[in-house]
């Protein structure tokens, strides 16, 4: 029997859709390459603009250079603030150094700030559903007074908590935590404060909440589930979650190289989906390094159809065009 007869083991593959990029994602990574493009190599990045070691070092190779704080940004440079948002002190401290900024923060966390600057001017101390050291949350906390506004991370956050006036709270969301948690932790904040005032809409973004669905869609029937994204995205990480209450093993990946073959004992039917920081090119290259081992039975399985843009800042829509 020569090689090329040698039967590979059949591995069903659902792929979740949506998956990958959101349009926040697109937004801001489009941000640095126009800022690169209309001002030429080095532009600074303030953080990771999103979450993946993979975009950060694509753009990297482009000319751009990451930076964690403005004062590594020297005088005379452009800069980009990453999609996760930043405090307000940020960008006053670029215009007292007249260095040239853009904003990538992701609209839809943009539209959490001033959701936070209005609780506050109401009189309301707003009680912060998110996790601790979050580039989102510290951008958020920074939008508000200090004491203005307090953390809450758990279940058991929300039944301890004892605001000093409990008649006059308002919540608000990360825009990337687990839709199940969060709706939990709000249950039990408006169990006990009946008056609490929340947003008109859900904080969790729309890919987020996209993303989990599409999980919980496939991993019933899966042996296994492999998120692509980063150990520090949380809406990467929020899947993993999803994958194994539902049954199924899940391990988070970066890139084809983390994939261990022991994974695969035993199954039958694997899941593959990546978080809103991950794009599609990492998701192929899995499935061509599972190819080698496997004969891929590929199923999509859909459950929402995105089709939302955000719009580019007004300095670089020109450079767009």
């Amino acid at each position: 029997m020569t090689e090329q007869t040698i039967s590979k083991k059949s591995l069903r593959l659902l792929l979740a859709a949506p998956r990958g990029f959101c349009a926040g994602v697109d937004r801001a990574i489009k941000i640095v390459e126009l800022a690169l493009e209309q001002h030429g190599a080095p532009v600074y990045v303030r953080h990771e603009i999103v979450h993946n070691r993979f975009v950060v070092d694509s753009l990297k190779a482009k000319g751009a250079i990451f930076v964690e704080e403005l004062d590594e940004v020297p005088d005379g440079g452009h800069v980009v603030f990453s999609a996760h948002g930043v405090p307000k002190s940020v960008p006053a401290n670029a215009q007292q150094r007249g260095l040239a900024y853009f904003d990538a923060t992701c609209p839809l966390v943009s539209k959490v700030h001033k959701q936070a600057e209005r609780q506050v001017e109401a009189g309301r101390h707003i009680i912060f559903v998110g996790h601790a050291g979050h580039p989102e949350v510290i951008g958020t906390f920074g939008q508000v007074p200090v004491g203005a506004m307090t953390l809450v991370e758990t279940d058991e956050d929300a039944r301890n908590i004892q605001p000093d006036d409990a008649d006059n709270l308002a919540f608000l969301t990360q825009t990337t935590l687990s839709v199940d948690d969060t709706s939990e932790i709000v249950s039990i904040l408006e169990a006990r404060f009946p008056t609490i005032v929340g947003p008109k809409g859900e904080d969790i973004c729309y890919a987020t909440s996209n993303r989990q669905e599409a999980v919980k869609a496939i991993a019933g029937e899966c042996d296994l589930v492999i998120v692509i994204g980063a150990p520090n995205s949380s809406n990467s990480l929020r899947l993993v979650e999803v994958a194994a209450r539902s049954g199924a093993k899940a391990h988070l990946v970066q890139r084809a190289d983390d994939i261990s073959m022991n994974w695969f004992d035993g199954v039958d039917t694997l899941g593959l989906t990546a978080g809103a920081s991950a794009p599609e090119i990492l998701v192929r290259e899995i499935i061509d390094a599972l190819a080698v081992h496997f004969d891929l039975d590929e199923q999509q399985v859909t459950t929402a159809e995105e089709t939302i843009t955000f719009k580019l800042p007004r300095e670089l829509a020109g450079a767009a065009a």
